[in-house]
């Protein structure tokens, strides 16, 4: 059963991931938020772990812009990102030229209550 929910969330984090543009990076938490699962970073690590390099994993850092693989695999991802024109301020990406921005989640309005449903709370 665990699995199950987690596949579907794992497909949900995996897309968001690809909607990332070449020359923008986001950080763990942001894709966990935009993929409508705030404050699942952690399970954006397994996603990207066990995607066997299918994704655009350098697009994914941690945050304030910084590379968290250490190492040959951080200094590749430094090179990928540059190769896209991602520019570093000392070892951060410049997150506020390179930061992807997610459209903005529209919550539901919430109905506005009436003279009629007033008296009836009282």
């Amino acid at each position: 059963m665990k699995h199950e929910a987690n596949s579907g969330m794992f497909a949900r984090i995996r897309a968001t991931i690809r909607k990332i543009p070449r020359g923008k990076v986001a950080t763990y938490g942001d894709v966990a938020y935009a993929a409508g699962f705030p404050g699942a970073a952690r399970q954006v690590v397994w996603v990207l772990h066990g995607a066997g390099g299918l994704l655009p994993w350098q697009r994914v850092v941690g945050a304030g812009g910084r590379i968290l693989l250490p190492g040959v695999k951080g200094a590749e991802q430094r090179f990928l990102l540059q190769s896209e024109g991602v520019a570093f301020i000392g070892l951060r990406v410049d997150m506020k030229l390179h930061r992807h921005a997610w459209p903005r989640f529209r919550k539901e309005p919430k109905p506005q209550r009436t003279q009629r449903t007033r008296r009836k709370a009282r």
